[in-house]
């Protein structure tokens, strides 16, 4: 089963390799890795995608990550109201008579075309993974060249947040 689990370190050179090897260590297979800076300088924020075959073993490396230096906070939001996005370039074959065609395939998905060469176009498109894989796939009959694709970023919706908040007011 595919987990989505957030990760919120201290910035620092060595950090990625240290978590990278505690998931290679449970023989977790990691399908993407996002990482990039956050809102506070020197921290930033990793979004692994990573492939678990049982609840409890997302609990134990939760607490083997949590114990790490860097590590300032673990979330596993795979059950959660989250906002996730993923970007794709996708290098498609194209002559000029096939442009027009090409763009009505890829407006539906909100995509655009970011780069025209004599033979190729390249777009851009943005979404769940699985629109980024139907894109592709209505693509491939072209003749896709090259693919690139950032793997999938992720955190919970504001919503959730909203409630906790309230809940605490509701207290005080």
């Amino acid at each position: 089963m595919k987990r989505i689990i957030t990760i919120t370190v201290h910035n620092h050179s060595g950090v990625l390799n240290r978590i990278t090897g505690l998931f290679t260590k449970r023989h977790y297979n990691i399908e993407s890795i996002t990482v990039g800076h956050t809102e506070v300088e020197g921290i930033s924020r990793m979004t692994f995608v990573v492939n678990v075959q049982e609840e409890k073993e997302v609990e134990q490396m939760t607490k083997q990550l949590n114990k790490q230096i860097d590590v300032l906070k673990v979330n596993d939001i795979t059950n959660q109201s989250i906002v996730a996005r993923e970007l794709a370039l996708i290098k498609v074959v194209s002559a000029p008579s096939t442009r027009m065609e090409i763009y009505g395939v890829i407006e539906p998905f909100r995509a655009t075309i970011i780069d025209v060469s004599k033979d190729s176009v390249v777009i851009q498109a943005t979404g769940e993974s699985s629109k980024i894989e139907a894109l592709i796939d209505l693509l491939k009959p072209y003749g896709i060249k090259e693919i690139a694709r950032t793997g999938t970023t992720a955190f919970t919706r504001g919503t959730q947040r909203q409630q906790n908040y309230e809940k605490t007011i509701s207290i005080v």
